[in-house]
């Protein structure tokens, strides 16, 4: 669209376009000139959190490797008894926190030596679940 502006006493000859859907553009043709000035959207930054690798399990002392809890909460359900196998990444008990479900995973394959926590269970960080042999 095209439209002629007096500013100043001084006439302007404007052209205002859509670009890209994103802004708005507007140019300004005096005689000896023309300029364009693009107004973008506002953007919003957001940061996102690198990812971060499990960390090594851990053993117990009696030779086994502990499954321990990485936050405080309450054991919702224990998905494993005593002897069975069990591969990496299985889900071994889901513990609530913060009203949300998180998946307590085995660290190894093994097979489950001991459960230390029933449902309905309140555990704090860092306590040991569940022990794999």
């Amino acid at each position: 669209m095209k439209y002629v502006v007096t500013v100043n006493g001084k006439k302007f000859e404007v052209e205002v376009e859509k670009v890209g859907g994103a802004g708005k553009s507007l140019s300004r043709q005096p005689a000896e000139r023309r300029e364009t000035v693009v107004k973008s959207e506002p953007v919003v930054e957001t940061k996102v959190a690198a990812p971060v690798e499990a960390a090594p399990a851990a053993t117990s002392t009696t030779g086994g490797t502990t499954i321990t809890s990485p936050m405080p909460g309450t054991i919702l359900d224990v998905k494993v008894n005593v002897g069975d196998k069990v591969t990496f990444g299985q889900t071994l008990a889901i513990l609530e926190a913060m009203k949300m479900e998180n998946d307590i995973p085995a660290t190894t394959d093994g097979e489950v030596a001991e459960i230390k926590v029933k449902k309905g269970d309140a555990v704090e960080t860092d306590a040991v679940l569940i022990v794999l042999k």
